[in-house]
């Protein structure tokens, strides 16, 4: 199910489900359409307000000896006025600097040396910050929280707030300026919402107004939006109710109430004509069509009967826009619709990107025509259900951790003035009707006024819809770099009184010792391997099938087999047609899907305990009983050409396929990407899949893995048919030899004219998976950059705000992987950041502080207690057991590892691993006016490729 709705990314798909504990269920089973309604939910919490306004959830639950703490606050970018755009986005970057309390850069460093995680987001309605720790370490959450809630605005500096003005805007020129279609919904808000509403900006705000931003702003901003009258105050996990209470009051209570903050006003907007705009893009290589009508705000009826409009007109086989524009017209490979209601007005929008060459006026021919179709065909009982079947498997996994529940209560608090709103929001949801469905289409839709854009490739105005003006879409120009100083006042830190002394952080003591989920595995008669673990929390399962070879056995006048298997074998079976088959999943309020890796192809599913039987008979016809339809292969081979051609202008992925390249060789499979080429893709016929699925599809090589409400016997007892019907075979995975035999410190270079930033990967070939060295080397580098508070980090974005983030790890599988330091920084950047990575690689080896080495022995050991909350940990957590032939206590076994780490050991690690003088610098950015500079910098080749990662003449580049 892919109903969307406005909010935070990091919010589940039906985020209106994601509820809180104590189900109450009277299911009714609906015998024409074979589906289970939901049931009563109720809501388990706590809340209450402190005298300064601030209200409080707590939400217990003991599975696991972690807690989660969420502060959402009132005040995202709707709360914003013209001139500084952006800001409440900047300020949540502001808040993990410092406070009166807590030192420069210690709010990650802390929370990681507990043991925890810890983040923050903000969208156009709100704000939150959350963490995530060990239960011994809920007292250091609420000191942390309460100090930057009450004690944090003597700390802000000009220093400070300049370094994390550079942060955004790099983060700005990473998610928006850098990539395809980037600024496709800052052309759609100028002209959807009036000047001055609330809506008008992107969250992330205008490049002026974020360099124009004042300390004085900051202090505007913090007093009048991060009271605690402004806040709700999640706890939720593994604690008892009267000490919290007590550590709330303790940490919270003496904050004064500030700003009283007026709830916003409902503004929805209208049209009175439609608007039609273009934008010649940087980086795209297709066209992309956007239609987007204003709509209404959320939790009211109509946003409901729209959510589900937007998934009856796009998603899947029966959708009329996938009938007309993907299956009729062959315009494009994928459609997409949705509504997304916020919390005073709403919009619903269409995108669709053509394929390759296609005109987006015949796109938005083919929209109205699939209206049409939709008009025609009506809507079935059948359609409405299949939508609502996978409620309650939504709910469950919206539940299946600490930070979902923290996460859905604050918010409803917020939005809806009430924790338990999840029982009226699912009533509301359960009550959608087909009618409702085809008035909201009426109402909002059917020949009303909207705003369309049509992103464009470079030169490529011929695409474009009718009758469409230029979009005023600002480009920023690159220039020179200019380091800003800024004249620090040395005045001691002014402090705000408290009735006890908050400079002294809190002792943390019992943590809690690691308790390894108990596993089982058995291999079936055909050879299929079998690993599992049993979880009641929830009535859930959650499973993969994973099929050794994948990419590997791809040729090399065939590469991209292997991964046009994995959409092949989703669309039908022999006894069911495409349509009949994903019907089937949905009505079951499952999930099924298939991917392909470089080692392997994967089928995961997801569903109901109840409904596992079921799931898997799908799943033993999917595996067993291909349809091979022509029709669909044609529209995959066309899909994934176009996947590929599109990533040609993607920074990022260029720089993967690039680095792969320079590193494997050219007679390694790794050197070539998992989805094939245009060439090799083109030249696949069905029958060069049906080879590679006789060959290749073998028990023997396969394994299942599987966590959930499901007990051993129950498993085996359900994969009889499986192990009874599919025969195991032989099957020889290719080994490629590895040559490894760089010598020198090579620079490469890859043109992306215009690039606002450049992407830097830095690295060499290094060790597998089940090399000895391989988890001690990664403790190793965790200082380095494996983290927030590595070293890169820190300088890179924290230090000198060049970039959004700065890391570094090793990858090795079964195959030997890399070691690589990877960031995206501002283009005027580029030389400068490369030295700083190589410079700080290359003390890393010199050794680090025993302060180092004990924040890395915290942090990786103490973060276990929260490693087996769900079930996606879990699974993951068989993977590796099963994939590297790992014992059930090998977690353990890393943990002695990591205790039995010293500086000696450290250091020895990081001079074996860590050689500058041999490794490949690659940087995706622009050439003409950042290549030159490089020739100067003491490389022993300095080279300029093509994104094939062939050496291209330097006047092939605009200098």
């Amino acid at each position: 199910m892919k109903l969307r709705v406005s909010g935070l990314s990091y919010m589940v798909v039906l985020i209106l489900f994601a509820g809180i504990i104590s189900c109450k269920k009277e299911s009714v089973i609906n015998k024409e359409l074979k589906t289970e309604e939901v049931g009563k939910l109720s809501v388990d919490y706590q809340k209450y307000e402190l005298e300064n306004g601030l209200q409080v959830v707590l939400h217990q639950d003991k599975s696991d000896p972690i807690v989660s703490v969420a502060i959402q606050y009132g005040v995202g970018s709707n709360r914003e006025k013209k001139g500084r755009t952006g800001f409440a986005h900047l300020f949540e970057h502001m808040l993990f600097q410092e406070s009166e309390n807590v030192p420069q850069d210690q709010f990650f460093k802390t929370i990681q040396d507990v043991g925890g995680t810890l983040n923050g987001g903000t969208w156009q309605d709100g704000t939150i910050y959350y963490e995530v720790v060990p239960k011994n370490a809920m007292e250091t959450v609420m000191w942390l929280e309460s100090d930057r809630m009450g004690f944090l605005i003597n700390t802000v500096t000009e220093s400070a707030f300049k370094n994390q003005q550079e942060v955004v805007q790099n983060e700005k020129r990473q998610r928006v300026d850098n990539r395809p279609y980037g600024h496709t919904n800052w052309v759609i808000n100028k002209h959807i919402f009036p000047e001055g509403h609330p809506y008008n900006w992107q969250v992330i705000g205008e490049l002026e107004d974020l360099q124009n931003a004042t300390v004085e702003d900051v202090k505007e901003f913090y007093d009048k939006y991060y009271g605690p009258n402004n806040a709700t105050l999640v706890l939720a996990g593994d604690f008892e109710i009267e000490e919290a209470k007590t550590m709330i009051e303790k940490y919270f209570g003496e904050i004064k109430r500030r700003q009283e903050v007026e709830k916003l006003k409902v503004q929805n907007v209208t049209l009175s004509s439609s608007k039609r705009l273009y934008h010649e893009d940087n980086f795209a290589t297709t066209a992309q069509l956007s239609m987007v009508w204003p709509t209404v705000e959320q939790y009211t009826k109509d946003a409901y009967a729209l959510n589900f409009l937007g998934e009856l007109l796009s998603e899947g086989k029966k959708a009329p826009l996938y009938k007309i524009l993907v299956k009729d017209k062959e315009l494009t490979s994928a459609t997409d619709a949705w509504n997304g209601s916020m919390e005073i007005a709403g919009r619903f929008l269409i995108r669709i990107t053509a394929n390759e060459g296609k005109s987006l006026a015949d796109v938005e021919d083919g929209i109205k025509e699939a209206f049409r179709l939709f008009e025609e065909k009506g809507i079935t009982d059948t359609d409405i259900e299949r939508i609502k079947a996978g409620l309650e498997t939504e709910f469950y996994n919206g539940i299946s951790s600490v930070l979902g529940k923290s996460f859905q209560l604050a918010r409803y608090n917020v939005f809806a003035g009430d924790p338990s709103f999840i029982t009226q929001d699912i009533d509301n949801i359960k009550a959608v009707t087909k009618e409702d469905v085809i008035r909201v289409y009426n109402t909002y839709i059917k020949n009303k006024p909207y705003v369309l854009t049509s992103f464009v490739p470079k030169g490529k105005l011929d695409l474009i819809a009718e009758n469409s003006e230029k979009a005023a879409v600002v480009e920023e120009e690159i220039k020179d770099n200019k380091e800003t100083t800024v004249a620090e006042k040395k005045e001691e830190v002014k402090k705000t009184p408290s009735t006890f002394d908050r400079s002294v952080a809190p002792v943390i003591t019992n943590t809690p010792k690691l308790t390894v989920p108990s596993s089982w595995n058995t291999t079936l008669q055909n050879g299929l391997k079998v690993y599992g673990i049993e979880q009641k929390e929830l009535p859930l399962v959650s499973f993969n099938l994973v099929i050794d070879g994948g990419h590997l056995l791809d040729g090399f006048d065939k590469v991209g087999v292997a991964n046009l298997m994995t959409d092949i074998l989703m669309e039908g079976t022999q006894n069911k047609t495409p349509e009949e088959l994903e019907e089937e999943i949905e009505l079951l309020g499952a999930t099924i899907d298939m991917y392909t890796t470089r080692e392997s192809i994967v089928i995961n599913g997801n569903t109901l305990s109840r409904n596992f039987d079921k799931t898997m008979q799908l799943v033993e016809e999917i595996l067993l009983q291909p349809r091979w339809d022509e029709e669909e292969f044609g529209r995959i081979k066309t899909k994934t050409i176009n996947k590929i051609k599109r990533s040609e202008a993607n920074p990022e992925a260029v720089a993967r396929n690039v680095y792969n390249k320079l590193l494997y060789g050219e007679k390694h499979m790794f050197a070539h990407p998992t989805s094939g080429t245009v060439a090799s893709v083109t030249g696949i016929t069905i029958d060069d899949l049906k080879q590679f699925y006789a060959a290749n599809f073998s028990p023997k090589i396969s394994r299942f893995n599987i966590v959930g409400d499901i007990n051993k016997e129950k498993t085996i007892k359900t994969l009889r048919a499986i192990e009874e019907k599919w025969e195991g075979k032989e099957v020889r995975i290719p080994t490629y030899k590895i040559e490894n035999k760089r010598d020198k410190a090579s620079l490469y270079f890859v043109d992306i004219p215009n690039a606002k930033q450049s992407v830097i990967n830095i690295g060499y070939l290094s060790m597998s998976r089940k090399d000895p060295d391989y988890f001690p080397a990664t403790v190793m580098n965790y200082k380095l950059g494996g983290s927030f508070s590595g070293t890169v980090n820190l300088i890179l974005r924290e230090e000198k705000g060049y970039t959004y983030g700065a890391r570094s790890r090793f990858s090795g599988t079964n195959i030997p992987g890399t070691f690589t330091a990877s960031s995206s920084v501002r283009t005027n950047t580029t030389l400068e950041s490369v030295r700083i990575f190589k410079d700080e690689i290359q003390k890393y080896t010199k050794g680090i502080s025993e302060e180092d080495l004990t924040f890395t022995k915290n942090a990786l050991i103490k973060s276990n207690a929260r490693r087996f909350e769900t079930q996606r940990a879990l699974l993951g957590m068989l993977h590796d057991m099963s994939k590297y032939e790992l014992s059930s206590d090998y977690i353990a076994k890393e943990e002695t590892i990591i205790n039995e780490m010293t500086l000696e050991k450290h250091k020895e690690l990081a001079n074996k691993y860590l050689d500058v003088s041999k490794m490949v610098y690659l940087v995706i950015g622009d050439a003409a006016t950042q290549f030159e500079q490089f020739k100067k910098e003491g490389f022993d080749e300095v080279k300029l490729l093509d994104k094939e990662g062939k050496e291209e003449a330097l006047t092939d580049v605009k200098m």
